[in-house]
């Protein structure tokens, strides 16, 4: 069965994406940097491997967006918090294997994804962990139907966002892949930074 990953995005408009960020940046350059990350991890992504699927919001725009590429096929996120939004990325997929990640991750290369999609040969799930105690990608080997208590009582933006999904994932075998850091800082920039200043001057 081919696997697939779901990439879910918001559209790169000032003050609608990575405002921690832009609190700190400007929501201007946030935006750009957004936008610019998310090209790059698209075209980095991109194998026979497994089809992507972006997860768009808000749901009118984004799917008539020409932000992103044509050729990928896109979902509406829907309404809800982060784990509704998630839970029907998963399911609308079939019956699995899917991964889904966020698009704020300037480490994530091909073979982090290749990766997940291994591991949930001998596993029921997968997390990517990272530094702050969330996670940049969760996969199911079986997404249809989800398990009961997917997502339930997570507390998301905390640092319990992961122990909070891995308890709401029992009683599945959950393998672990690399982990990663996500921006939601000016302080996760450190390799882009440079490029951000630049913008400034243009």
């Amino acid at each position: 069965m081919k696997r697939r990953l779901v990439v879910m995005l918001k559209e790169p408009r000032a003050g609608r994406v990575k405002t921690r960020l832009g609190r700190t940046i400007g929501m201007t350059r946030a935006a750009w940097w957004f936008r610019h990350q998310t090209a790059r991890l698209l075209r980095d992504l991109e194998d026979q491997r497994w089809d992507i699927v972006l997860a768009v919001s808000p749901d009118v725009e984004g799917m008539s967006s020409r932000v992103w590429p044509a050729h990928l096929a896109r979902i509406p996120q829907g309404r809800g918090n982060l784990g509704d939004r998630m839970k029907r990325a998963l399911t609308l997929q079939g019956t699995g294997p899917v991964c889904v990640i966020g698009a704020d991750i300037p480490g994530l290369r091909r073979h982090h994804i290749a990766a997940a999609f291994r591991a949930l040969g001998s596993s029921e799930a997968v997390l990517g962990p990272a530094p702050d105690g969330g996670y940049w990608l969760i996969g199911l080997k079986r997404a249809r139907p989800a398990p009961r208590g997917l997502f339930e009582a997570v507390r998301w933006s905390s640092s319990h966002a992961m122990a909070d999904t891995l308890r709401s994932l029992a009683p599945l075998r959950v393998a672990f892949v690399d982990t990663l850091r996500d921006v939601d800082e000016a302080d996760d920039l450190p390799m882009t930074r440079a490029c951000l200043h630049a913008t400034s001057d243009a």
